[in-house]
Order: structure tokens, then C-alpha cells, then sequence
């Protein structure tokens, strides 16, 4: 296609992907991939020393890079922030360093104008950019608002990328809530199966749920909202894995859970008090983001479970068997626990379930289960990362009045 001759936004420092490196300067290039580096250095016994897991998130369209921000605000540990846009304005506004502008010729920077159609063609002409920026990376999250025009018609083609590349792609999408329309309802529907195709695992928030739990926030509250629980979904996969001295055993653990696993749900609960560790599962498995759904029968699960330094072995215990009571008896189940010095009394449980098949059975024996566990880290290195979303410890709280 001709390059058009109309307007642009782009400004000359940021045309494409920009990147910036270390220094403040831009490299406008992707990353090395490991069969490109000249050196590796060995032990004095030859073994190769272990490499951290490289796990990139990646927004896309608006929904997705309001997700990323959050993330970044939040200071997740150990992760690489990417947004995507047809949006040029909306990408200089990004925090995120990484920042990739689709489809300069078709839009002009201008937006998709809602058309997933269109954020489909915006992909489609910066594919070959996308692949070589994420030659490399093991983990890739895709966060996404489903409903609009980047979103919905973007995610798919870099899911497609992703596993080109051959990371484990996992997608958090939300869909948008009832009062955006009908019309929008439907793109999302449309969008989301066209990314289900291409994922490795796929966990879908509904936003109409959350707005049954905070009926009376401000309506920037409810979008804050959904970008929190898109936020916690990657927190509780991440910390397993980029905690120190864990990841590479945690991550191979994690793929054999996730990988082609199709839809995922996912339940953020948290308790405290004696009872806090059971409290935490069960508000995990009856968590507003799995809708009308349970983990039952689930045959794989991930669960991290997060408490201060009184977190006990029974706290871990007791929140897994509450969990694993319920999923099928050949589940492979990934318990991670981190210790978080600002949790003190409370524990918090994030489950994301896959391998659903539809039917659930009673089970006379238990699963086997991997535990691992993570050392303290300090409370500057993560001030806000480790908080539950409001809606959730409000609902906790309804709950232990009733419980009363």
C-alpha cells in the first residue's frame, strides 16, 4: 500500500516501535535473541548458569494500555511492558518505554475508529515489526479491552505472533460492560473467539460482574476497576515465577499448566483473622470474575498464595486443600506461596483454573500438588503491587458480616 500523504502524528523520534534504552537513548530495535549472543558464561564445573525467564505484557488498544499503566504504577517485579496502538497521541501518553504504533500507512496514527476490521489490517501491516520484537520471550501476556477497534481486532494477530515465536501466550481481556452497546457487546463475542484460536490460555473478565460489586462507584472507578483485576490476573502468574531462585523450575511448571490449556478461569479472594487462610480460597472460588462458572473439575490449576511473615505451613495448606477439594483427582496443581511483609494477618489467593472439558466427577483420592515458596521482599520494592482491588476486600468484608 502507498504510503498517504495526509497528516501524520508520529512524531521523528518515535516512529514505529521506540525503545529506550538505559542511557535515555532510543534503540528503536528489538531485543537479542539468545542464539545471538557471543558469550555465555560457565561455572568452573561447565554448567550453564540459569537464565531468567523473559516475560513480556504487552497492552493493546486503549482498554489494554490503561491495563499497563496500572501494572507499571504498581511496579510488578521482573516483567517488560509493550503497547500497541493505531493511536498515536494515545501512545505518546503511554508509561510504558516500549511502544508500538500499527498500521502507520492505513490509519495515519489517527485510530481504528472502532473497527476491529481495521485494527485487524493495522496489525496485519506491522506483523513482521511485532515478530522481530519479540523474538526471545518466553512468557507473553496479552492485555486487552475487547469491544473497540485496536483491541479486539489487533490481540488476535499478536497472539498468532506470539506463538510464532514461540513464547507461551496467555491473553486477559475484559468485556465491556452492558451500557457501552450492544454493537460493542458483539465485536467483543467476535473478538474473543478469534483470539481463543491463537492463545495458549485465555481468561476472560466480564465487566458487567464488577459492576454488580461496586454499583455506586464513580464510573472511572468501574474502568479503574477492570484495569485492576487484568493487573492482579498477571501478578499472581508472574510472582511464581520471577521471584528469586524460582524461575526456572516455576516456569516450566507454569507452561505444563497453561499451555494450550484454552479457556481459563481466574478468582482473586482474601481473608483474615483464624480463619483467613480457608476465607481467602473460598472467596477465590466464589470470586465475581468467574461469573457464572466454578473450577470444578478444573485439570490444571495455578495457585499463588500471598500472606505476611506469619503465613504459616498450615495457611498454605489449608488454602490448597480448599482448592484442590474441588478440581478433578489427576489435576496437575502449582501452589506458589510469597511472603510479603505488608500482609501481615491477612493471606490473599489468586487461582487461575484451565483444562475444563465440561463434566466433573467425585473424587476418592487427591491430586498431587508442587509447592514452592519465595524468600520475604521489601515493602518499598512493591508499595502498591500486592493490593487486592477495593471491590474484592468489600466483598470479603459483606461476606464475614454474614459469616457474623
Amino acid at each position: 500500500m502507498a504510503q498517504d500523504d495526509g497528516p501524520k502524528l508520529v512524531p521523528p523520534t518515535h516512529t514505529g516501535e521506540h525503545t529506550l534504552a538505559p542511557n535515555g537513548s532510543s534503540t528503536n530495535g528489538a531485543y537479542l535473541t539468545r542464539a545471538a549472543m557471543t558469550h555465555t558464561p560457565t561455572t568452573s564445573a561447565g554448567i550453564v548458569p540459569s537464565q531468567s525467564a523473559r516475560i513480556e505484557v504487552i497492552g493493546v488498544g486503549g482498554g489494554g494500555s490503561n491495563a499497563v499503566n496500572r501494572m507499571i504504577a504498581s511496579d510488578l517485579q521482573g516483567l517488560g511492558y509493550r503497547v500497541l496502538n493505531t493511536d498515536a497521541q494515545a501512545l505518546l501518553q503511554s508509561a510504558a518505554q516500549k511502544r508500538t504504533q500499527l498500521g502507520q500507512k492505513l490509519t495515519r496514527g489517527l485510530g481504528a475508529g472502532g473497527n476491529p476490521v481495521i485494527g485487524q489490517k493495522a496489525a496485519e501491516e506491522s506483523r513482521a515489526e511485532l515478530q522481530e520484537s519479540l523474538v526471545g520471550a518466553d512468557l507473553i501476556f496479552i492485555a486487552a479491552g475487547m469491544g473497540g477497534g485496536t483491541g479486539t481486532g489487533a490481540a488476535p494477530i499478536l497472539a498468532e505472533v506470539a506463538k510464532e515465536v514461540g513464547a507461551l501466550t496467555v491473553g486477559i481481556v475484559t468485556k465491556p460492560f452492558s451500557f457501552e452497546g450492544r454493537k460493542r457487546m458483539r465485536q467483543a463475542e467476535e473478538g474473543i473467539a478469534r483470539l481463543a484460536e491463537h492463545v495458549d490460555t485465555l481468561i476472560v473478565i466480564p465487566n458487567d460482574r464488577l459492576r454488580d460489586e461496586i454499583a455506586g462507584a464513580p464510573l472511572n472507578e468501574a474502568f479503574r476497576a477492570a484495569d485492576d483485576v487484568l493487573r492482579m490476573g498477571v501478578k499472581g502468574i508472574s510472582d511464581i515465577i520471577t521471584r528469586p531462585g524460582l524461575v526456572n523450575v516455576d516456569f516450566a511448571d507454569i507452561r505444563s499448566v497453561m499451555a494450550d490449556a484454552g479457556t481459563a478461569l481466574l478468582g482473586i479472594g482474601v481473608g483474615s483473622g483464624r480463619s483467613r487462610a480457608s476465607e481467602a480460597a473460598q472467596a477465590a472460588m466464589s470470586s465475581p470474575l468467574l461469573e457464572s462458572a466454578r473450577i470444578d473439575g478444573a485439570k490444571g490449576c495455578v495457585i499463588n498464595i500471598s500472606g505476611g511473615k506469619d503465613m504459616t505451613l498450615e495457611d498454605m495448606t489449608t488454602a490448597s486443600e480448599v482448592i484442590y477439594e474441588v478440581v478433578d483427582p489427576e489435576a496437575n496443581i502449582i501452589v506458589g506461596a510469597v511472603v510479603d511483609d505488608k500482609l501481615e494477618g491477612e493471606i490473599h489467593v489468586t487461582v487461575i483454573a484451565t483444562g475444563f472439558d465440561g463434566s466433573t466427577s467425585y473424587r476418592t483420592e487427591r491430586p498431587a500438588m508442587t509447592f514452592t515458596s519465595s524468600a520475604p521482599y521489601s515493602p518499598a520494592s512493591e508499595e502498591k503491587g500486592a493490593k487486592i482491588p477495593p471491590f474484592l476486600l468489600n466483598r470479603q468484608g459483606r461476606s464475614n458480616e454474614q459469616d457474623s
